[in-house]
């Protein structure tokens, strides 16, 4: 646990949140600030501060949860889709530092606009990047 961690006070029962599912290695709950209703967040109960930190099998711990509240927004709330989002550092928009996954549902005509739309790449670009990121 990190004291001066949000999330890890959240898991410590020092600050209340409105649990939404868990497991033994991740714990996810309601957003204070959702960006569309039935916002969670997902987090490793152990501390890690980004995907570059984490333990694969927190990680996959998460990405498991993640799996089951999507499909609960669905089923449940209706969502005609969902967003799973993660930023790893403060350039990518992170701003609690413990590692957590956004599970955000999407409903049609929700006014949520994410900062990127997709237009087509240069292909030697595209091509070089991917050869540099292979094995």
């Amino acid at each position: 646990m990190a004291d001066d961690c949000i999330f890890c006070r959240i898991l410590a029962g020092e600050i209340p949140s409105y649990a939404v599912a868990e497991s033994d290695r991740a714990y996810a709950f309601a957003d204070i600030n959702p960006a569309t209703r039935g916002h969670t967040l997902v987090i490793p109960r152990t501390h890690a501060s980004d995907i570059h930190d984490i333990a694969q099998a927190d990680l996959a711990a998460c990405a498991l949860l993640a799996q089951d509240v999507a499909a609960r927004a669905v089923q449940r709330l209706g969502a005609a889709g969902v967003n799973l989002l993660n930023s790893a550092g403060a350039s990518a928009w992170q701003t609690v530092f413990h590692f957590h996954i956004h599970v955000i549902p999407r409903y049609s005509g929700d006014p949520l606009r994410l900062p990127w739309t997709p237009a087509p790449g240069d292909p030697g670009e595209i091509a070089a990047a991917a050869s540099q990121l292979r094995g």
